[in-house]
């Protein structure tokens, strides 16, 4: 018996099948189905995804063998790995000095015919092969050994994207470990700067209100400078805050929500003097999604719908409908519009468009940002169309899931 010597490049080609992290793990059908399908074309009992490290091969699939490893001295895949461009074929093992006296071949699984194609990772490393066995004589015709190649690719393409999904699950790890310190540190950061704001904006209302009189002209006007710019700072941490929080929002359970109730609710959070004219649908509709996050989009678009409007009386529309994937909201107004130049930026964070509200107030430039985070997070679009002067409509849809998940939940709970 002769057994392979090593590959030039072993180091590095072991390096190389390490970074797939696939030896001793448990079988995997799409690798199974491959072994199978080799078995059949070549008429062959034993098909093999054979990976070569160290001291052995170790089988990631293995049909018609118990076995799941040998040593790799005793290895025919040894040697086909040595020359990884080219296809290895043994017709009959026993008049092979190389194999002859194997105990692989003189005793089980009696390795008499042999057929490899090496598995060549896209660096050019060999990781081991595709490989057929039969107990007798054989030999593959051209299109039996053009299949066993497409398998072969298919069996890399298999081990690249498997190391792919790897790769991304620790990503997403990473990522979430790291949302979580970000959200953290916003909370954190935010109960930190809003304390010594509110004492700021308190103490400036304090002495505007109670001293007006005895202040000088100069030091008042710095006065409400300094109220005007607490108030918008607290206003800005707040969206921060809001905006770094969508992530648990849309983690929350679906349900089912009563969407006349919803909409007349949050106009009485808007409006609860009652300066606007809301219309809303007048039937009722039962739809299923994220309630939170829907009356969080909601809430925005009509605080900004009756804020930046510049009639007596201002007027905000909801219309709903709905397709068999989609519900579909539009929030109409009365409003003054906005330029066909802003309506692109108005969902870019902190791009907010200049001038202020009818309250005095200028906006921080995240309300819609967030709301274009929530609605893309519920699997929908979210557009404006204004004609400067002549209001707005801000339309969005949400996509819509299987009310079942909400009732196996519950059978299940």
């Amino acid at each position: 018996m002769i057994s392979a010597t090593l590959p030039k490049n072993e180091q590095e080609r072991l390096e190389a099948l390490d970074s797939y992290n696939v030896l001793d793990t448990l079988p995997e059908e799409d690798f199974d189905q491959i072994t199978k399908i080799a078995s059949f074309i070549c008429k062959t009992p034993i098909s093999l995804v054979s990976l070569i490290d160290e001291s052995r091969q170790w089988f990631k699939s293995h049909t018609g063998l118990d076995a799941t490893e040998t040593p790799r001295e005793l290895s025919f895949c040894a040697h086909a790995i040595n020359t990884p461009e080219d296809f290895f074929q043994v017709e009959d093992s026993r008049v092979d000095e190389r194999f002859f006296d194997n105990p692989l071949v003189t005793g089980d699984p009696r390795v008499i015919f042999y057929a490899g194609m090496p598995l060549v990772n896209p660096d050019g490393h060999a990781l081991g092969t595709l490989c057929v066995i039969d107990h007798k004589p054989g030999k593959l015709s051209d299109d039996q050994v053009q299949a066993l190649k497409a398998l072969a690719n298919q069996t890399i393409h298999l081990l690249e994207l498997r190391k792919r999904n790897a790769e991304l699950n620790v990503r997403n790890k990473e990522l979430g470990y790291k949302n979580e310190e970000l959200q953290e540190f916003a909370r954190v950061a935010a109960h930190d700067i809003k304390s010594p704001l509110s004492s700021i904006t308190m103490l400036s209302e304090y002495l505007l209100k109670m001293h007006t009189e005895d202040v000088k002209p100069e030091a008042l006007n710095m006065l409400n400078m300094l109220n005007l710019s607490s108030v918008k700072l607290k206003n800005l941490v707040d969206g921060i805050l809001d905006y770094s929080q969508n992530a648990n929002i849309l983690n929350e359970k679906k349900q089912f929500i009563d969407l006349q109730e919803m909409i007349h609710s949050t106009t009485v959070l808007v409006d609860c003097n009652n300066d606007c004219n809301f219309m809303m649908p007048s039937q009722q509709i039962e739809i299923f999604t994220n309630k939170t996050a829907l009356q969080q989009v909601l809430l925005n678009l009509m605080v900004n719908a009756m804020k930046y409007n510049d009639k007596d009386k201002p007027e905000v529309k909801v219309v709903f409908d709905e397709t068999d994937s989609h519900y579909h909201f539009h929030i109409i107004d009365n409003g003054p519009g906005i330029k066909a130049e802003d309506q692109e930026r108005i969902f870019e964070l902190f791009e907010a468009l200049d001038g202020e509200d009818r309250f005095g107030n200028t906006g921080t430039g995240i309300g819609l940002s967030t709301v274009k985070k929530l609605v893309e997070g519920l699997g929908g679009k979210i557009t404006v169309t204004s004609e400067y002067a002549n209001g707005t409509t801000f339309s969005f849809t949400i996509q819509k899931v299987s009310k079942n998940i909400y009732k196996d939940e519950q059978l299940v709970a």
